[in-house]
């Protein structure tokens, strides 16, 4: 049902002399008399063709929302994820207008039309929320997914703006029937309505049954009795089936539909992912009792897989286990390709390809899918360098030129040369993701795309993922906002971010509000307290107490978010720049203790986390985050809700997250929640259940709230309906 505007509250409240129910014929024995008044008032507005997108239409569009680069890129949702379409739209005077959204699947058929709702009268914004396609959480493996398949790919969105010709009909013959009845006026007005429902009656447009059009002639047919009071009349064209067919089925004069937005429908779970990352040479590694490590194989690394799931977490992910070689000069930088092969090739020292495969069936049968680390950095002893020399850049002197870091310094790799060969760098790279698609990879996580042409990844994506829709980019691109923006655009599901920097309340509710905001539409980021190579300065210095709220900011404040194994285990030792973890995994085997993961508790918060989220729509969604205000700097928080025509139960979905970002005091303050704004009940209280602790509290406009880094580091609170 649409809002009820101001114009239709005051015609309800100016026809007092009539009801709203269905009125019978007068007696055959009454006389009728056909009225010969003129009809009264302006025609109506009538469509304009607009065959340039510079010319309006009869009704103004201006303004469709989201937009980016003037709509080149199309916005980017998942499957059955809900989400909202704004645009400014009105016409001249004070004629009313409404506003319809259309969504169209991939093959042009029109799945809904939405009346939008005007959000701001002064701005003539108007707003709806859509659903592409039905959620599921069927996985790529399972059986049915084919038929998931033939929901995805290019949706359209377009705006249709519409003269309410009714209601201003109503609105002038209720004010002119009440002003004097039984002048020419009124008649008049009663005549024009008349017309309007013949014409109503006849329009393909509104989309009538035959016995919705005859209730609307017979009814324009019975306006034209002058034997009829003219207030009667005047009732009989509101009674209950024609203000039904106004919601449904309304007149829409001069109609106007913007041109079609694009909006690509991905996958299940192509938003809402939780990612685990460990190193298979760790897992499973054992050191002897004269302190010799052995390294853990693909085999050992199942147990990785069984804690993943233990935590609630949905991806596995390995970085690289192609071969690798290491620089001499500094061990922990790493280049792939030796003698043993290149980036189709299973290391030697975790396994062979079978036991790959069998470790993506084990990760399937667990409900996980297996996301692969793919770096472009080719080792001189890479097969690539003997097989197509022309990929690389060379010196004067015919000698390979070693890619730089971002300081100058030389890397343990040669530097492609795209400039040479594009099209068969991008050729073989589509035929190495095609090998580990094959064994059972369902995501891959890019090493620094940056440093490779954006239109590079474009190609390559685009290829993939026409054959493989399933398929799942992670960029791995800590780099400025143009560059990370360009390669979102290019194709990469989600992005790497930059939320372990962003860490007093300042930052975090502009990134929480940048994240979840029209740039969802397009960069959808991943939330990350920690990486091989990222360890914040708030991790390293705030203990268990900084652990716990980076992951509630993690997995509360984005739909992705992922965890690097050993985080359970508080392992914060950092270089001497601050940034880097000591001993990068990447190059280092780490044989660990899991049992001291009981001491901390963070693995039993992970867990609770990922509950949390797999129960509560709202947090799958970058459309349904709204900061909360709050009176302490040291206290962040926001909410999160999906309305309750998208909940399995029929009721909404709010979470209210309150974080306290102090590690070492207790904070207090209060939060101020617009029950408005997110339909909670302004008269009184409403009770809210911590998810964390199992304790309940009453809410209001504005609440108090202390949290203790021994105690609570959060709150996260849902509203009980």
């Amino acid at each position: 049902m649409r809002e009820t505007t101001g114009a239709e509250e005051r015609t309800q409240d100016q026809s007092t002399t009539a009801t709203r129910t269905a009125r019978k014929p007068r007696a055959a024995a009454r006389t009728r008399t056909k009225t010969s008044a003129k009809a009264s008032g302006a025609m109506p507005p009538t469509a304009i063709a607009a065959k340039e997108p510079n010319l309006f239409g009869r009704i103004t569009i201006l303004d469709v929302r989201p937009d980016a680069q003037d709509a080149v890129f199309p916005a980017r949702v998942e499957l059955g994820e809900p989400f909202t379409v704004s645009a400014q739209v009105f016409l001249e005077g004070r004629a009313t207008v409404r506003a319809t959204a259309v969504l169209k699947n991939p093959r042009g058929r029109v799945m809904a039309r939405v009346p939008m709702t005007q959000t701001n009268t002064g701005l003539d914004t108007w707003t709806a929320m859509l659903q592409a396609g039905s959620p599921t959480d069927l996985a790529p493996w399972d059986e049915g997914f084919a038929d998931v398949l033939g929901q995805l790919g290019n949706w359209k969105v377009a705006i249709e703006g519409w003269a309410d010709t009714y209601t201003d009909w109503v609105l002038d013959a209720t004010a002119r029937v009440n002003a004097d009845a039984a002048s020419a006026d009124a008649e008049g007005a009663i005549v024009r309505g008349s017309e309007i429902l013949t014409r109503w009656a006849a329009t393909r447009d509104a989309g009538l049954d035959a016995a919705q059009r005859k209730v609307l002639r017979e009814t324009a047919k019975q306006m034209l009795d002058a034997t009829i009071p003219a207030a009667e009349r005047l009732a009989i064209a509101q009674i209950d089936e024609i203000a039904a067919l106004h919601t449904t089925n309304p007149l829409r004069d001069g109609l106007t539909a913007s041109r079609d937005r694009v909006f690509h429908v991905e996958r299940p779970k192509s938003s809402f992912s939780a990612w685990y990352q460990f190193f298979p040479r760790s897992e499973g590694a054992t050191v002897n009792e004269r302190g010799e490590l052995t390294p853990g194989t693909l085999r050992t690394a199942v147990s990785g897989l069984e804690r993943a799931k233990s935590e609630g977490f949905t991806i596995a992910y390995l970085p690289a286990v192609f071969p690798v070689g290491h620089s001499a000069l500094d061990a922990r930088l790493f280049a792939v390709g030796t003698a043993a092969g290149g980036h189709d090739t299973v290391d030697p020292e975790l396994g062979s390809m079978d036991d790959f495969r069998a470790f993506c069936a084990r990760a399937h049968e667990l409900g996980l899918e297996v996301a692969l680390g793919l770096p472009l950095r080719c080792a001189p002893t890479h097969p690539w360098v003997t097989a197509h020399p022309e990929w690389f850049r060379r010196n004067a002197d015919g000698s390979f030129v070693y890619a730089l870091d971002e300081h100058g310094d030389p890397e343990p790799f040669y530097e492609l040369d795209f400039d040479n060969d594009l099209t068969g760098i991008e050729r073989e790279v589509e035929r190495i993701i095609d090998v580990w698609i094959e064994a059972g990879v369902t995501a891959f996580q890019i090493d620094e795309p940056q440093t490779e042409p954006v239109r590079f990844w474009q190609d390559v994506l685009a290829a993939v993922t026409k054959k493989h829709p399933e398929v799942l980019f992670l960029a791995e691109a800590f780099s400025r906002p143009a560059l990370v923006r360009a390669l979102a655009y290019a194709g990469f599901t989600q992005n790497h971010s930059y939320f372990p920097w962003r860490n007093t309340k300042e930052e975090l509710e502009a990134f929480l509000t940048e994240t979840n905001g029209e740039g969802g539409f397009y960069q959808h980021n991943t939330f990350w307290p920690a990486t091989p190579d990222v360890l914040s300065d708030y991790l390293r210095n705030n203990g268990v107490a900084g652990h716990a709220v980076r992951a509630v900011l993690a997995a509360m404040g984005s739909p992705s978010w992922g965890i690097y194994n050993g985080y359970e285990l508080m392992e914060n030792n950092v270089i001497a720049d601050g940034a880097s973890a000591l001993g990068n995994e990447r190059t280092e085997v780490r044989a660990r203790d899991w049992s001291g993961a009981v001491e901390y508790g963070i693995a039993e918060l992970l867990t609770s986390l990922n509950r949390i989220r797999a129960e509560h729509p709202s947090t799958r969604s970058y459309h349904t985050l709204t900061v909360l205000p709050s009176a302490n700097p040291a206290i962040v928080a926001f909410a999160r809700q999906t309305p309750a025509q998208y909940t399995a139960d029929g009721k909404p979905d709010t979470l209210l997250i309150v974080v306290n970002l102090d590690c070492y005091h207790e904070q207090q303050s209060s939060i101020h929640v617009d029950l408005d704004a997110l339909g909670l009940p302004a008269d009184r209280t409403y009770r809210v259940r911590d998810l964390l602790t199992d304790r309940t509290f009453d809410w209001s406009w504005d609440n108090f709230v202390s949290l203790a880094p021994w105690a609570d580091v959060a709150h996260i609170l849902s509203v009980e309906y």
